[in-house]
């Protein structure tokens, strides 16, 4: 049985309180609080397999992140659960949603890793199952 994230908040401690509170201000598209839990120097990283990949350094590389994810795709993440490892946080879970060029639905297993420091987030490691995506994200096949 899957956890409750917000069953979890509970009793967490400070560094998945805060990696909890980003993702409930980005569903609400709330950029003032996400950007204000990120480090100016906040590093993100996400496969370059992915059309919206790459390395993306502190809150411009972060902006120019979501303005590609969000061009490509709508999407919420849907949180199972949070690995507290102290100054990492794990946060398992699946991201669905439709892929906007094409129409497609789809539901993917993601593992976001997030290293915090003094309160912040400094690095973002999004991990998402590639096949399951890159699928989706494929011109339908009767489109030849």
């Amino acid at each position: 049985m899957p956890h409750d994230p917000k069953h979890q908040m509970l009793h967490a401690r400070p560094n998945v309180q805060t990696v909890w509170q980003i993702y409930a201000a980005f569903q609400l598209r709330d950029l003032p609080t996400v950007f204000g839990l990120f480090s100016p120097e906040i590093e993100i990283v996400q496969s370059g397999e992915l059309p919206w990949g790459g390395i993306y350094h502190g809150h411009t590389g972060a902006q120019q992140f979501m303005e590609k994810l969000t061009s490509h795709v709508t999407s919420a993440v849907l949180l199972e659960r949070f690995i507290d490892a102290g100054d990492s946080v794990v946060a398992i879970g699946r991201t669905q949603g439709t892929v906007n060029g094409n129409g497609q639905a789809f539901d993917v297993a993601i593992a976001h890793v997030w290293t915090l420091k003094d309160g912040l987030a400094v690095k973002a490691q999004y991990h998402i199952d590639h096949p399951a995506m890159l699928k989706a994200l494929a011109p339908p096949e009767d489109e030849e």
